[in-house]
């Protein structure tokens, strides 16, 4: 009977309230308490869609709230500093420091155990260099590419209007401009309030094709140019794969569809906004860099290039080799690491879809240099970065610029609360509720993502004196140590297998992922190669 226990002592305490109250009107409160707990006791029990409900009347209530609000209890009193869920608080209050212009030092030690396995750090030299402009940049832009775009090494990445609030978006772009840097647009097209700021812009172009689509959901040129030649807009993304879903398309309800998103994406109002998961302006690896040449032309010479998350390796590898075959090329490659981040995802394509940045940043970098055509593509790479040595660690491996979502949202007041996806959004950045994003202040949130930015250059560029370096484009995997066990250290250059200029040419490399798919990639199809189809089929029989 203990499972009735706080049901049945709302019924016998009920009328003795009632009594009381006769003679102390303040007991009215504590009779109505106990009705409404009768109330809700007798519908648990009456109703047959929970059985916990019907054996727990009113008490399961608790267990509910409790349960709501368990991320928040972990966040807040039982995580520790280093523990990655997926942000670590040491992380966070990085990030929240640096976008005030606090101080950014810790006392007495580091918190991490530099004896743990897999502990990484970047040795320093003797001499240290002399640093005296930490804005430090990469030109962008191939032999096809008229209009370079000189880039920071580190920007922000794809978020698009409609998963962040109008505030969020001017915000970030006010912090771009004022910093010198760049704002993916992420695939929901250009907002009247990514042009506000005039903030560079880097716009991304998904398989909706929304700000260059016609009525059926197609490519079009006359949007396209429209767009693509405002000097605003410095390069164009195409989305071929997200880091945190690749391979999967994405749905906004009619709903959510406002008179601006509407108008922003080119959809119609009242009707679902879809972005299926392939794209329809190509469908082999040929037609891609004929697409990436088509759209660098209609845009006047601007860089052009696209983002991925790499899946299968044949698939890459016939993009290599057609860009080998044909000579057309993307200005940039953007790698999008499977841990990146999103509004909403299922969560087997977060969890278990995609390899992670480290591995698909040294496939991609690899490849172009056995290829030989390294010097001529940039690589962006994206994947849970926030501070100054995540940026140093990830252009060491290959990159030449970083990019970074949720450490820009901690800059402008993210909490790592977990409910983009509910329109919830406590501190207004990822919901379309006004109610909630009129409270975010695009003027200060301005100064705290410039600051953000600002403070990570510095304490990148003091990382870089230390080390003996003056400019980013010197890392080499060299440069970062690692321990692979108590007794054991290695570099990541010797950890990894780095292939020499041309050597993809040359023959065959002693790389296992190299010599499985590279001899089977087609440049005519993305379709499995016929041995690994012929290898499901005598599963199949």
């Amino acid at each position: 009977m203990h499972r009735y226990l706080v049901y049945l002592l709302a019924i016998i305490l009920l009328p003795v309230s009632v009594v009381l109250a006769f003679k102390w009107p303040s007991w009215y409160w504590g009779s109505a308490l106990f009705a409404a707990m009768i109330i809700i006791g007798t519908v648990d029990i009456l109703q047959n869609r929970s059985a916990l409900r019907r054996n727990y009347p009113v008490l399961v209530h608790f267990r509910y709230f409790f349960e709501s609000i368990g991320p928040e209890i972990r966040q807040y009193f039982v995580q520790n500093d280093l523990e990655n869920v997926p942000f670590s608080r040491q992380d966070r209050s990085l990030v929240y420091r640096r976008s005030r212009n606090e101080m950014d030092v810790l006392p007495f030690g580091t918190l991490r155990s530099a004896y743990q396995v897999d502990y990484e750090w970047i040795n320093h030299s003797m001499r240290p260099a002399r640093i005296d402009n930490t804005d430090f940049r990469v030109t962008i832009g191939g032999p096809g590419c008229t209009q370079p775009y000189s880039a920071s090494v580190f920007n922000i990445s794809a978020m698009s209007f409609g998963a962040l609030s109008a505030n969020a978006v001017r915000a970030l772009n006010g912090g771009a401009k004022l910093g010198n840097f760049a704002q993916d647009t992420g695939e929901g097209s250009i907002s009247p309030y990514h042009r506000e700021r005039g903030g560079d812009l880097i716009w991304e172009i998904g398989s909706g094709y929304f700000g260059c689509r016609d009525e059926q959901g197609r490519f079009n040129e006359e949007r396209f140019i429209a767009n693509a030649t405002d000097p605003q807009v410095k390069m164009i993304e195409i989305k071929l794969s997200q880091g945190a879903k690749p391979g999967h398309g994405g749905v906004l309800p009619a709903a959510k569809v406002s008179e601006e998103i509407a108008l922003t994406r080119g959809v119609p109002m009242g009707v679902d906004c879809v972005s299926p998961p392939g794209h329809s302006a190509f469908s082999n690896p040929v037609e891609l860099l004929q697409f990436v040449a088509r759209l660098r032309e209609l845009s006047g010479g601007k860089p052009v290039g696209f983002k991925l998350a790499i899946g299968h390796p044949w698939e890459w590898f016939g993009i290599a080799k057609a860009m080998q075959e044909t000579g057309l090329m993307p200005d940039y490659i953007v790698v999008d690491g499977a841990e990146g981040g999103t509004g909403a995802a299922p969560v087997e394509f977060m969890d278990h879809v995609g390899v992670p940045m480290n591995e698909a940043l040294m496939l991609v970098h690899n490849t172009l240099v056995g290829l030989n055509i390294r010097q001529h593509i940039r690589i962006g790479a994206a994947g849970k970065i926030t501070s100054a040595f995540d940026i140093a660690r990830t252009i060491s491996m290959g990159a030449d610029w970083c990019n970074a979502g949720r450490a820009f949202m901690f800059s402008l007041g993210c909490i790592q609360a977990l409910s983009c996806h509910t329109d919830k959004c406590p501190t207004g950045i990822a919901t379309q509720d006004r109610a909630r994003s009129s409270n975010l202040d695009p003027t200060q949130k301005t100064a705290r993502v410039f600051n953000y930015h600002r403070n990570t250059m510095r304490a990148l560029g003091e990382l870089l004196s230390a080390a003996g370096l003056t400019h980013t484009d010197q890392l080499g995997p060299e440069h970062i140590l690692r321990r692979v066990s108590p007794t054991q250290i290695r570099s990541l250059g010797s950890l990894y297998r780095f292939l020499e200029p041309g050597e993809l040419l040359d023959g065959q490399p002693e790389h296992s992922v190299f010599r499985d798919y590279w001899p089977l990639a087609r440049t005519d199809s993305f379709d499995p190669p016929q041995r690994i189809q012929h290898l499901r089929d005598s599963r199949l029989h």
